[in-house]
């Protein structure tokens, strides 16, 4: 399991990974994301990896990470998780393993994975209680793989499989509240347009026993269609109208960390991303629009915390 290690993640860009020619897109949002991440969480940790967009990260046997890295298929990543749990709890318990060089079992996750393929092992891990951290990069699609439609993929967009005039014909899975019906020890969701906001947020899940989930708003220039370089931005544009909440929830209690005040229209988010241009040219789609400006409206209304 243990890697490798070429590189320090803090010193890798989004264009290229130094030393194995692996190719990563320039301005990936999650790829911004698990740099904070893993400077917060440091070398004791072991990444679960379901395969998806992150897999390009390590390229057997190098790895970016000065910790330990293990793949798994994209559906297996918590029952890997469980499998590593277990073994270091046996390991501790047998007093082969000393305290201090105890792992943090964390899966890596996209969206295919998170919403979809691999839900069902995390239900399960969840109703088991596994001691373990996920993190879901969501880009709103199956990216690796020319970003065809998810569960995760918001309405209207075009996607690989979503080709017609309309877009993808149903609504994003909440995959928030999916995981706080089952009681957890935390769930928050972050964007790398707020690393001050993730990085409390990831201290706060850290430092938790339990299942633990941080979703993260991960803006992808190649499957979304924008500039490389406004990547920051367009994260800000999600979380300021309203599409991406900032929010938490522990212990039962569910509660916003940001709430944008005077909300963008939510075409200012759009008109940015080429997924949607469809939507504005040869003719602007008013009932389509509305139907997506409404369902943001929806979720906001009431919100006061």
């Amino acid at each position: 399991m243990n890697g490798k290690s070429y590189k320090r993640i803090g010193d890798l860009s989004a264009g290229h990974l130094l030393g194995t020619g692996t190719p990563m897109c320039a301005g990936c949002g999650g790829l911004v994301v698990v740099k904070e991440i893993y400077d917060i969480l440091g070398e004791k940790t072991i990444f679960i990896n379901a395969a998806g967009c992150m897999t390009l990260l390590a390229n057997y046997p190098f790895t970016p990470f000065k910790g330990s890295w293990l793949y798994t298929a994209m559906a297996s990543a918590p029952a890997g998780a469980q499998g590593v749990r277990d073994a270091l709890d046996i390991l501790l318990l047998k007093g082969r393993l000393p305290p201090e060089e105890d792992l943090e079992a964390v899966v890596l996750s996209g969206d295919g994975s998170a919403y979809g393929m691999g839900l069902s092992a995390t239900s399960g891990a969840m109703d088991r209680n596994l001691d373990f951290l996920y993190i879901c990069y969501d880009n709103e699609g199956y990216g690796n793989t020319g970003q065809q439609a998810s569960a995760a993929t918001p309405l209207g967009a075009r996607t690989a499989t979503s080709r017609g005039p309309l877009g993808y014909h149903l609504r994003k899975k909440d995959l928030f509240a999916v995981w706080a019906a089952h009681r957890p020890a935390y769930v928050a969701t972050v964007s790398p347009s707020d690393p001050l906001d993730l990085a409390r947020k990831l201290e706060t899940a850290k430092n938790l026993e339990g299942s633990r989930l941080i979703l993260a708003f991960a803006p992808c220039p190649t499957g979304w269609g924008f500039d490389p370089k406004e990547t920051i931005e367009i994260g800000k544009l999600a979380v300021q109208s309203g599409v991406w909440p900032l929010k938490e929830y522990r212990q039962g209690v569910l509660r916003h960390t940001l709430i944008p005040r005077k909300r963008l229209a939510v075409e200012e988010y759009l008109r940015r991303q080429v997924r949607f241009s469809h939507l504005f040219l040869p003719q602007r789609n008013e009932e389509l629009l509305g139907k997506i400006q409404s369902d943001v409206d929806a979720y906001w209304e009431g919100i006061k915390d």
